[in-house]
């Protein structure tokens, strides 16, 4: 029998039942993340157990009554004549297991919660809508935002307060208002002075709604290069000429935008832009926030020195910064580059890619009850795992006896060295294998369509830049997963996790799939990929698309939330309609279509206002207008059957295209299979039995070639002209 949770309504009949055999199939290892239990049983469980999501499972065992978001929690509230209150979160946020633990697990908290309230859990991951919605509240409200997001609605969903973090008790960090006065406070103010509540939700309702619109009608014209050299600009005003990056602290990857940057040097040549990049790329790789054994990146810097890092690693993150290293790498042909992009890139292969193809989405911070436990070291773990060998790799990497940050050492690299960097793998490979005998961080082994995406797109670019060809295995198997059992009658679904799908992909998903699928077509010249892109973007149309331009983030046929939320802004990961935008652009030049072509520049007409009032909002847009304002050339290969495209491949994998349409096949079926998909393919042979490349630029084709010496000036020749539009 279930213990009763604090303060709360008995259970309808039946579900204590379900809840109990839902633990049950746990298994007989599990570990009930609680401080409540009797004998290693958790005394309290909650309607979250009924739940997939890892984030949600982590609270099943709060005394807290928490509900899934859903209509069922809502009409509650309303028979109840209760507000609402809202937590939104994920499963590695460091600072929603800090509320949890001080807040959600305290007995006295959860009896006000449950007698006062009805409480909603939602992981931000899987309701990518949800928490931008509310997100926008407490970010109106505030000022700023962040998880775990706090949020009182009414029972009509408005939301009428908010903010982030709460203390537990008043005066437990820094004087702030504790959580517990804060819910006896609210709940007092909607039950006394409803009127001030409905004033409170109206008002803040119409301010939401007004954020998530679009800023007015869209412009006549698509927007030329004014926007990307005020965010220029204003990067440049701002950048750490010392430690790279923005000024300041915490420092985000994403707050540079270093593909944005790469893309203005190649159409200006600005030094400046390129200075920036590189720059940043090459402190972030040095500093702690690059994981310098394993590879790949933790989520942010809490410091201007990249040097201590807030530990989880997220797929989007490592994902997007191996496309940026990289590009870097084709611009400079700087070693240390590739290099980070090949541990980054490995990375997500060994440790995030699931046994059936699809990419999990992150993992903690925590591990042994202590943030960065699992990543840290002290100077005597260090001399008795490497011996003779630990004074030379301290010296390397920034190892003290005081350590440099709460008694232990965050690995880096003061004095970046490519030969000794070199020298001391052995040293690392030993310190990897140890570090594996840790209790590892927990990983959130949800599977999200629009992350997969971007990792698709990641693995499939560094396979065909440096010839890795187990990394475009890599992205063709995440692939197939997607598509084989994240499509539900027809449809792509947004998150995967144990069998079970939901709910429906939004904007973002179908964008960065579509675009992930379109880079893996690039990547092994096979008709499917690009058949699937071009499903995808047509669905990505016909759900999402505005007749009057742009995009919205949710279908028309998904939950309607308080309002229709159209992309304004780009975060650490790029909007659903930036993505579009690139993608859309792309498939334009590959297949002729002027339908995507109309499609894309409605995104950026729509965008227009926004990037008028504030470019750096929209850096990922910028980077889809810099690919309107280059000229896309179509690349056709076209090898005799059982050959392949031979030398002509490495120019393609050495130059910085950014704004590409490439494709090949051999003579005969393949070639006439991808015809049918891209027009342009459509006569093509190879000449004299050889490799042949044919260059064109909206129709005006350059003289087919098959000397890989000749393909880089003609390439030259279409990206260097003006504007495009």
């Amino acid at each position: 029998m279930l213990s009763p949770l604090p303060g709360a309504s008995p259970r309808p009949d039946g579900l204590d039942q379900r809840l109990a055999e839902a633990v049950r199939a746990f298994g007989p290892g599990y570990a009930p993340r609680s401080h409540h239990l009797d004998g290693g049983r958790p005394r309290y469980t909650n309607r979250l157990a009924l739940e997939k999501s890892p984030y949600l499972l982590q609270h099943a065992h709060n005394p807290v009554d928490w509900r899934p978001w859903g209509d069922e929690a809502f009409e509650e509230a309303r028979r109840l004549g209760r507000p609402v209150f809202l937590s939104v979160g994920y499963s590695t946020c460091h600072w929603c297991h800090v509320m949890e633990g001080e807040s959600f697990e305290d007995e006295a908290i959860a009896r006000v919660l449950n007698e006062r309230y009805v409480a909603i859990k939602v992981d931000r991951e899987e309701r990518p809508d949800v928490d931008q919605l509310y997100m926008t509240a407490v970010q109106l409200l505030t000022g700023g935002g962040g998880w775990p997001m706090s949020v009182w609605l009414d029972a009509d969903r408005a939301p009428f307060f908010g903010g982030t973090y709460f203390p537990p008790r008043d005066g437990a960090r820094h004087g702030m208002k504790g959580f517990l006065t804060i819910l006896t406070e609210v709940a007092a103010v909607h039950a006394g002075d409803p009127a001030r509540v409905r004033a409170a939700a109206g008002s803040l309702t119409e301010a939401v709604r007004t954020a998530l619109a679009a800023a007015g009608p869209p412009a006549d014209a698509v927007p030329g290069p004014e926007p990307v050299e005020r965010a220029v600009a204003q990067l440049s005003a701002r950048f750490d000429a010392r430690h790279g990056g923005l000024r300041g602290a915490p420092k985000f990857p994403s707050s540079l935008p270093v593909r944005l940057l790469l893309r203005h040097h190649r159409r200006t040549g600005s030094a400046r832009s390129l200075e920036m990049a590189v720059a940043s790329l090459e402190a972030m790789a040095a500093g702690g926030i690059h994981d310098q054994l394993a590879g790949g990146f933790h989520r942010y810097s809490t410091d201007e020195r990249w040097l201590v890092p807030h530990f989880e690693k997220m797929l989007y993150d490592n994902a997007l910064l191996a496309s940026a290293y990289l590009e870097a790498w084709q611009v400079t042909g700087r070693p240390a580059l590739a290099r980070v992009a090949r541990s980054t890139l490995d990375y997500l292969v060994r440790e995030l890619q699931s046994p059936l193809g699809g990419f999990h989405s992150a993992t903690d911070a925590d591990s042994e009850g202590e943030e960065g436990r699992f990543f840290t070291w002290t100077a005597a773990e260090l001399r008795e795992a490497l011996g003779t060998e630990a004074g030379r790799f301290g010296r390397f990497h920034g190892v003290s006896e005081g350590g440099n940050w709460e008694g232990v050492n965050v690995l880096h690299v003061p004095a970046p060295d490519e030969a000794e960097w070199a020298a001391l793998a052995p040293a690392r490979a030993l310190l990897l294998e140890r570090r594996a005998g840790r209790p590892p961080p927990l990983r959130d082994d949800k599977i999200l369509a629009a992350w997969n995406g971007l990792a698709i797109s990641a693995l499939a670019l560094g396979g065909r830049v440096l010839g890795e060809r187990r990394w475009v295995e890599a992205a063709a198997r995440a692939a197939e997963h997607l598509l084989g059992r994240m499509v539900v009658n027809g449809r792509l679904q947004r998150c995967w996790l144990g069998g079970r799908c939901g709910p429906p992909a939004f904007l973002d998903d179908h964008a960065a799939v579509a675009t992930g699928l379109l880079d893996l077509h690039e990547a092994t010249f096979e008709p499917r990929w690009l058949a699937a892109a071009i499903g995808l973007a047509g669905e990505l149309e016909r759900r999402f698309g505005d007749p009057a331009g742009g995009w919205f983030a949710s279908a028309e046929d998904q939950e309607r939330l308080l309002v229709r939320e159209k992309p304004t802004h780009d975060g650490a990961e790029p909007s659903g309609a930036s993505l579009a935008i690139a993608l859309l652009l792309r498939l334009a030049a590959l297949t002729g279509e002027e339908r995507w072509l109309t499609a894309a520049h409605g995104g950026l007409r729509q965008a227009a206002a926004a990037l008028e009032a504030s470019p750096l909002s929209l850096t990922e847009t910028l980077v889809g207008l810099e690919m309107a304002l280059t000229p896309i050339p179509e690349v056709v290969l076209v090898w005799p059957p059982g050959g392949d495209p031979g030398p002509l491949l490495e120019p393609l994998r050495r130059a910085f295209l950014p704004a590409r349409a490439i494709t090949g096949a051999p003579e005969g079926p393949d070639l006439a299979s991808l015809a049918g998909l891209a027009p342009p393919v459509a006569g093509r042979i190879a000449r004299a039995g050889r490799p042949t490349a044919y260059v064109c630029y909206r129709g005006e084709c350059r003289e087919p070639v098959d000397d890989p010496s000749r393909l880089v000036p003609q390439l030259t020749d279409i990206t260097t002209r003006g504007p495009s539009v």
